[in-house]
């Protein structure tokens, strides 16, 4: 077992290519913008291709006609400019492509800032493009996770035929850590009998459309996608939990603000209050099921974001309200300390008492 230490977007360029990516189509933006650079310096070497394309709406496009063909096709951005692939995005849904997009957060809306932020999960979990369709949406925590999910995003996307996302943040892509890619399986590409890749005379022709004339026909492909987003829910949904068995204040938490919510856990632990982390891996599905299962002894929820409260309601919703659901979090780049979180850990628990 070997570990190499690289920076969270290097981490995911590599993982890529070793999952046998071989096109990388993107356009440079802060604070992802080392992925690109790493795709430029290594797919030629390793019989791939990395583009530049000239603008995240050629890119994304480009993504789009790769993953027609049955080749695994990844791009990445930053905030900005995922809004500016939407529509290609929900054009690849459309069309029921596999791909990965990688969205390295930044601060916003607009241009923002340049400092890392978890504001554009509305943009990943409800609004990626136009028309009813999801996003398969992976949330690392650390380097290692930024290549492993990348990884499991890839697979994910080809099973299912969807687009992947892996919504990470500019702490995430620019800190440095080991990463093991020996323990990161990689699967058996799947055969893409759908592809547009030359039939040679032995099939029929394979054509990759998002336009559907008939509204019944297009009806009846929403309903069957929405069928398989129903598989999806019940087999592919990731968390971790800690200190959750008998915590009374539980912190549902993703990416980077769950790092620092555990130390907060630990903190308040030392200070004799039972708290407990969730952290949610999928976004898209939400671990709903469990986290309704943790109000049979839980007093109250935090959603702990580096937003303005994007989440909150996903967990309101999954535990039918049954118990308070508060939000902390920082936005504009900011992210919250341990002493923060903790104070708002604190402030419940008193709260909690004096009710009693």
């Amino acid at each position: 077992m070997s570990k190499i230490l690289m920076k969270g977007n290097e981490a995911i360029a590599e993982a890529a290519i070793r999952a046998g990516c071989k096109l990388f189509f993107g356009y440079p933006i802060t604070p992802q913008t080392e992925l690109s650079e790493y795709m430029a310096k290594q797919m030629p070497k390793r019989g791939g291709l990395s583009l530049q394309a000239e603008s995240e709406i050629a890119a994304i496009n480009m993504v789009l006609g790769a993953s027609a063909s049955g080749a695994r096709a990844i791009t990445s951005s930053s905030s900005p400019g995922i809004s500016l692939k939407s529509e290609g995005i929900s054009y690849i849904a459309g069309s029921d492509l596999p791909c990965v997009v990688v969205n390295v957060q930044r601060g916003g809306p607009g241009l923002g800032g340049i400092q890392p932020a978890q504001s554009d999960y509305y943009q990943a979990t409800k609004s990626a493009g136009h028309g009813d369709f999801h996003l398969i949406v992976l949330a690392p925590a650390s380097v290692q996770e930024m290549a492993s999910l990348t990884v499991l995003a890839f697979d994910l996307a080809d099973e299912y035929r969807m687009p992947a996302m892996l919504l990470a943040d500019g702490a995430l892509g620019q800190m440095m850590e080991p990463v093991d890619f020996d323990e990161i399986k990689v699967r058996q590409l799947p055969e893409k009998t759908w592809a547009c890749n030359g039939h040679e005379n032995k099939r029929k022709h394979n054509i990759i459309n998002s336009l559907y004339i008939e509204p019944e026909v297009l009806e009846n492909t929403v309903l069957n996608r929405y069928e398989k987003y129903k598989t999806i829910e019940e087999k592919e949904v990731l968390y971790e939990e800690y200190m959750t068995d008998d915590a009374e204040i539980i912190l549902v938490s993703y990416g980077i603000t769950s790092r620092v919510s555990k130390s907060a856990v630990k903190a308040a632990r030392q200070n004799g209050i039972k708290a407990g982390l969730f952290r949610c891996i999928s976004l898209y599905p939400f671990p709903s099921k469990r986290l309704n299962e943790l109000t049979d002894r839980a007093k109250c929820m935090i959603s702990v974001e580096m937003n303005m409260g994007q989440m909150i309601n996903d967990i309101k919703v999954a535990i039918d309200c049954k118990i308070p659901v508060t939000h902390f979090g920082r936005n504009g780049g900011v992210i919250p300390t341990v002493d923060e979180i903790f104070g708002e850990i604190k402030r419940l628990s008193d709260g909690n008492k004096e009710v009693k």
